[in-house]
């Protein structure tokens, strides 16, 4: 049996982005909205980025919802 081809999640562009910001925050020049601060979790680099993509209306899947 063939595999199924798997539908991409997110757009090129935005992986691009994404990979920016990762360059960034390892050179230390990535910083948060508002405060300005440094990022220096990797996690938070790639949230930065996905919230702007959105903000533009790029192919990005909505945020995850929190459980409890």
């Amino acid at each position: 049996m063939a595999k199924k081809a798997k539908k991409r999640s997110y757009s090129k562009g935005v992986a691009k982005k994404v990979g920016r910001a990762m360059k960034k925050r390892k050179s230390g020049t990535l910083k948060s909205g508002r405060s300005g601060k440094k990022v220096k979790s990797r996690k938070q680099a790639i949230a930065i980025r996905l919230s702007e993509a959105r903000k533009k209306g790029a192919k990005v899947p909505n945020k995850r919802s929190k459980k409890s």
